[in-house]
């Protein structure tokens, strides 16, 4: 058994301080240039580019790129939503002032890469503590670059992302390394680094809670000194319910008392029964509640305070859905092999270091992805990289038994070891050699973004979905109804209704949002459920009898603000998924289904055209044929653009009922739909570029359509 112990220790010794600061170079430099394939090839893309650089290639980085903008600025719009007092545009800020002969443009392009990469520096000093820093070295070298990580870290991928994994796994080794030399020094620092991780992602104070409970339990079990149950109170002071400044007080506080009070044996269970009584009151009880009645164990309908019922938007966001097994063994590891071994290790690595169960909320946080979605593989990481290391170097070490020279055996376990790391990270680096993500817009899409920021007032409102609120705001610099963190069911039923129903009920209903969300402003109330304050307005009682209203020509409150509608062609792709918010019945919460599919492409062979979603039209008898089902044509309709830009539209009808087939010929684009969609503002206005006198036209482009409210 002591040889087995013997067998699974880290028996390096202590390397000079120099070297372990050269390894964390070497691991971050490695990391950098891998974050540069993206650069290299993405940079060649034009229509990735405006003003000569590359654009943010995720929708939430417009909102803190342009709360850092307006910090820059000095001033932002009242009511805008601005992110002005978030850590991440506060820090973008900083850096943009710190590094004033960088452009902001590439600030934004490449700061999410150079602090992601970041996360090599604690890897490596979480090996050392435990006694191998090459052991740290080897897991930076794919824990900084495995594809979860990679994705939500590479350039351009500007989110509170680039330090949501670097911050917990820096609090985790400054735990582990306060237990270990019980250091009180550096249970501050841990407890400081839980301090801003939350201020900078309330979700960490799940982390830091875990990295709290599992020193208890590590205290418990294998630490029973009188000192190590006292330091448990540092821990604590992250969790509780303060603002950042009086959590700094609390562990002042602590501190002082910690160095100036004198406990006797007998008091410490006392003592840590009050931190623990303290816990379980004012921080575990809160937190279980919030955590069951959170949206990942809460999906489908929601219901609002009046009873009205809405889709959650979390059934619908694909980072935050089920996922698969194999999505995430790839994710965390980047093969299965990979995933096994960084397992097998890791169990290895608590066996012989009890210490690493510090850690554990942060790989269980990351393999709750099967149910939380996407997200979450991110924090299992760093740890199975360890795992991987680790058993990587155990392997090493049977290669050293077989030399007798211990210098050539010494050289072979850090030679073998590292060919071994070479394996696990290969397929990570081939998966990003592959990797090609788009920009959030195209050049030709923020074109149209940026004629708009001409023609409206910041005090404008732009009416589109929740996925182009922030790019659209950053680049017209104008208001929006709902964007990536204003995205309720409730709120947004009014946006979906504006884009999925006939045009007279769409205008309707955009300038009462419009209203309405400025009344609410003004009044300092933005919970309100909106259908319900329009119900009140008119005296209604049932909503369906408000959907029937806004039908009809009734009578608007005035607003200073104009309306515009952002159109992309993009959207035609999430079209059905943006109709499912304002479809439901707000009564019952049940889904009215409607049909919309469409596909590129066909081939007509004799009477039968073969659309290449599987689809067949009958063009004898105008059916569709569906599967087995034959439906009807109602409508079929070719719509196409002349060499000067203007649209030029044919409709021929068949059947009285049934479904309708637009063909955009410009776009080789074909579209089945129900009348439901046909009639839609969204399909009305950009396919069609029917307004019926409700309308403007403001800028009209084949990639995105702006359109004014009349009024």
């Amino acid at each position: 058994m002591n040889d087995f112990k013997q067998f699974l220790s880290l028996e390096e010794s202590k390397l000079d301080w120099k070297i372990v600061l050269f390894l964390i170079l070497l691991a971050y430099a490695f990391n950098i240039a891998v974050r540069y394939i993206y650069i290299s090839y993405a940079g060649d893309m034009p229509q990735f580019q405006w003003n000569g650089h590359l654009m943010i290639n995720n929708n939430d980085g417009y909102t803190w790129a342009e709360g850092a903008r307006d910090i820059l600025a000095g001033f932002h719009q009242q009511n805008d939503l601005s992110r002005v007092d978030t850590p991440a545009s506060q820090l973008i800020a900083f850096f943009a002032r710190f590094l004033p002969f960088v452009s902001f443009d590439v600030l934004l392009e490449y700061l999410p890469g150079f602090l992601g990469a970041l996360v090599v520096v604690p890897i490596v000093l979480i090996g050392r503590t435990l006694g191998s820093a090459w052991v740290g070295f080897l897991a930076s070298l794919l824990g900084g670059m495995a594809w979860s990580y990679y994705h939500r870290t590479m350039f351009g991928y500007l989110d509170t992302d680039m330090l949501v994994i670097v911050l917990p796994t820096f609090a985790v080794w400054a735990t582990m390394h306060a237990f270990k030399y019980k250091n009180i020094t550096f249970f501050i620092i841990a407890s400081l680094i839980e301090i801003f991780m939350i201020r900078w992602h309330g979700g960490l104070f799940n982390v830091a809670n875990g990295i709290f409970i599992m020193s208890v339990i590590y205290v418990a079990l294998f630490d029973r000194e009188k000192n190590s149950a006292l330091y448990l109170s540092f821990l604590i002071a992250p969790l509780l319910p303060f603002s950042l400044i009086y959590k700094i007080v609390t562990l002042i506080v602590i501190f002082v008392a910690f160095i100036g009070i004198k406990f006797e044996t007998k008091k410490i269970w006392y003592i840590i029964g009050a931190i623990v009584g303290v816990y379980i009151v004012i921080v575990g009880f809160p937190w279980i509640k919030n955590v069951l009645l959170s949206g990942y164990f809460t999906r489908d309908i929601v219901n609002s305070d009046d009873g009205l019922k809405y889709f959650s938007v979390v059934n619908t966001v694909r980072e935050a859905g089920h996922i698969s097994y194999d999505t995430l063994v790839h994710r965390i590891s980047g093969s299965w092999i990979g995933i096994a071994v960084g397992l097998m290790g890791y169990l290895l690595l608590l066996i012989r270091y009890p210490l690493m169960m510090i850690s554990l909320p942060m790989v269980v946080l990351g393999f709750f992805a099967i149910r939380g979605g996407l997200r979450f593989t991110i924090f299992t990481v760093p740890f199975m990289a360890i795992g991987d290391a680790y058993l990587a170097y155990l392997i090493g070490k049977i290669g050293y038994r077989l030399f007798i020279n211990d210098k050539v055996a010494k050289i072979s376990t850090y030679i073998i070891s590292f060919l071994i790391m070479v394996g696990f990270i290969y397929p990570n680096y081939k998966h990003i050699y592959r990797y090609l993500v788009p920009t959030v817009f195209t050049k030709k899409e923020v074109k149209v973004l940026d004629k708009l920021k001409h023609i409206a007032s910041r005090e404008d409102y732009v009416l589109t979905w929740w996925d182009y609120g922030y790019p659209i705001r950053y680049y017209a610099d104008v208001k929006t109804l709902v964007d990536g963190g204003k995205h309720s069911g409730d709120v947004n039923y009014p946006v979906s209704f504006a884009l999925t129903r006939d045009l007279i009920s769409s205008r309707n209903m955009a300038i009462l949002d419009v209203y309405q969300t400025e009344y609410d402003f003004k009044r300092h109330q933005d919970k309100n459920d909106y259908i319900k304050e329009m119900m009140k307005r008119y005296g209604l009682k049932d909503p369906d009898d408000l959907i029937y209203m806004l039908s009809t020509n009734i009578k608007l409150p005035k607003t200073k603000e104009n309306v515009y509608y952002f159109l992309p062609l993009r959207m035609m792709n999430i079209f059905p998924t943006v109709a499912i918010f304002g479809t439901i019945d707000l009564k019952s919460g049940k889904r009215i289904n409607h049909f919309f599919t469409q596909t590129n492409g066909a081939k007509k062979r004799g009477n039968t055209l073969y659309l290449s979603n599987g689809i067949k039209v009958d063009l004898s008898k105008s059916n569709l044929i569906i599967g087995r089902k034959i439906v009807p044509i109602k409508r079929f309709s070719v719509v196409a653009y002349d060499k000067s830009g203007k649209i030029h539209t044919t409709i021929q009808k068949a059947h009285p009922q049934g479904l309708n087939i637009i063909f955009m010929k410009s776009y080789n684009k074909w579209l089945i739909m129900d009348d439901f969609f046909f009639d839609s503002a969204y399909i009305q206005l950009f396919v069609f570029e029917n307004t019926k006198g409700l309308f403007e036209p403001i800028i009209l482009t084949p990639y995105a359509k702006v359109f004014r409210v009349k009024r």
